[in-house]
């Protein structure tokens, strides 16, 4: 078993991107609602909702399409349905992010779930998760503030009963990120979709495979974990 460092208290996981590879059903799905409403989604829109919660990602989809005037939640509703069915078929893991999850939990170190994505779909991707993998679930209809906000991860380390400054969070996203570093985790980010700018606090990894709990008791130490 690899052994922890003193100070790692729990790790703290994103989702979409991160642990499983569903940034590409999301991709999906907005495509085919911006198609629906007799348009089509620009890169740039779809750039700008990763990470983000749905309401964010919405306003942001119709904005684009220059139909701001629609109500926000048929367009949820939508969305929320056509996940459903892709998370239940097309979710698979993304590098190295069964592993590191296996250690975390052979290890006996608390884990949390820290997503933008609402509870009905996080439901769903439990299935293929695991609930008995986390500890606690934050989604993201379950904060006042959503990610860039850091209450989600603040929140989870509440609640597990930690100091988030001896948390680490693996992120994916630039909104992930923001929140994380703001609620005062160590913080690895790994890009799926987007790629994740160099900044103060964020050590960066393309990929989760040949993480271990060693290397991320370092990241508290501020060793750097780039390689």
């Amino acid at each position: 078993m690899t052994q922890t460092r003193p100070g790692l208290a729990a790790v703290l996981f994103d989702m979409d991107g991160t642990l499983v590879d569903s940034e590409r059903l999301w991709d999906v799905a907005l495509r085919e609602l911006a198609a629906e409403y007799g348009g089509s989604l620009s890169d740039a829109a779809r750039v700008a909702m990763v990470g983000s919660d749905a309401t964010t990602s919405m306003r942001i989809l119709h904005a684009d399409l220059g139909q701001q005037w629609r109500p926000l939640g048929p367009s949820q509703e939508w969305i929320a349905a056509r996940m459903a069915q892709l998370f239940r078929t097309g979710l698979v893991w993304r590098p190295g992010a069964l592993g590191l999850l296996s250690a975390v939990r052979a290890a006996g170190l608390p884990a949390a779930l820290v997503t933008s994505t609402a509870r009905p779909l996080v439901e769903v991707a439990l299935e293929t998760l695991g609930r008995e993998n986390f500890d606690v679930v934050v989604a993201g209809d379950e904060v006042r503030s959503p990610k860039p906000d850091p209450e989600p991860y603040r929140l989870a380390a509440s609640l597990l009963g930690v100091p988030i400054e001896r948390c680490v969070a693996i992120e994916d996203s630039r909104a992930g990120v923001t929140s994380a570093l703001a609620a005062g985790a160590a913080v690895l980010g790994v890009p799926s979709e987007v790629p994740l700018d160099p900044v103060e606090g964020l050590h960066l990894l393309e990929t989760l495979t040949g993480v271990d709990l060693t290397l991320l008791g370092n990241l508290l130490s501020g060793v750097d974990a780039a390689r």
